[in-house]
């Protein structure tokens, strides 16, 4: 059960991560789209899951391993516009959402 902390917590990191990942993602990305499309936070708060959502989804893989690379350089990001509201930044771990292509995927197959 999330508490109203962690639900708080992890909506500020996901709206600030939208944020990094809409600036920086010009040089990094080359015309790929990211979003955040959910965060999720450790009851400890030192811990933080964050699913994206990439488009167009080919070479999906490489981007993400792309984000993983530059995970430090986000989350030093994070911490600069965080520093007000959080005494620590959480570990950030990066995963696919894949929940729009599952969703793509069920509405082909009731087309059919």
């Amino acid at each position: 059960m999330e508490g109203t902390r962690l639900i708080k917590v992890s909506r500020l990191l996901q709206k600030d991560l939208g944020d990094i990942f809409q600036k920086e993602g010009t040089s990094l990305f080359r015309g790929k789209i990211i979003t955040v499309t959910s965060v999720r936070v450790s009851p400890d708060l030192g811990v933080a899951k964050v699913y994206i959502s990439i488009f167009p989804t080919d070479k999906k893989e490489e981007i993400l391993q792309t984000v993983r690379v530059h995970t430090k350089q986000f989350r030093h990001e994070l911490a600069q516009r965080v520093r007000h509201q959080l005494r620590i930044v959480p570990e950030l771990s990066f995963f696919l959402d894949d929940s729009l292509d599952y969703i793509e995927n069920i509405d082909n197959l009731l087309k059919s």
